[in-house]
């Protein structure tokens, strides 16, 4: 599966723009970390393009989020490990974090709602006014951007990856793409 069909694949089944964005950024945000660990950054991208791909189906039900995502994966001829980290970024399923890739997708979610929000209170609302210090002293605001799970952002030591720096790459694989986010 390439990029553009996987696009395509997301456009169809994700209507909500703002969702889609998410999706973009946890793209951007999962290939900064296979370029940080010389890993497939087409693969790794991937994954976070679709992470989310039934989420509108599934939003009433979240224990049935990610199952879907995978099956659809599966169908449409996705390598097994992209769709096995589908699967596994929900926790509520309780399933085992195996790969490094699975590791990364799961802190890789909620960082980007992180970021986003720590731009949109700067006062030019753009990711590129912003750093890595401005976003971790939100981080430690526990009023701010509650739908950002902390204790999942910080599995980013599963990675091997003190939380500054995860979140460091995070916000600049962000600010590469910030017109597509609109930020």
């Amino acid at each position: 599966m390439n990029r553009e069909e996987a696009l395509k694949q997301v456009k169809k089944n994700v209507k909500n723009k703002n969702l889609v964005k998410h999706m973009l950024a946890a793209e951007a945000v999962m290939r900064g970390l296979a370029e940080k660990f010389n890993e497939d950054v087409d693969k790794w991208g991937l994954a976070g393009l679709v992470h989310d791909i039934d989420y509108e189906e599934t939003a009433d039900d979240p224990n049935r989020h990610s199952i879907v995502g995978a099956e659809m994966l599966q169908e449409l001829g996705y390598e097994d490990d992209v769709v096995y980290a589908v699967k596994v970024h929900n926790d509520a399923h309780g399933l085992e974090r195996k790969s490094l890739m699975d590791k990364a997708l799961y802190c890789s979610d909620p960082l980007t709602g992180l970021i986003v929000a720590a731009a949109l209170i700067s006062p030019t609302k753009k990711l590129n006014d912003i750093d890595t210090q401005f976003v971790m002293n939100r981080f430690n605001e526990k009023s701010f951007a509650r739908g950002a799970n902390r204790e999942q952002i910080k599995a980013c030591r599963e990675l091997g990856l003190e939380l500054e720096e995860f979140i460091s790459i995070g916000l600049e694989s962000m600010q590469k793409i910030h017109k597509d986010l609109g930020l």
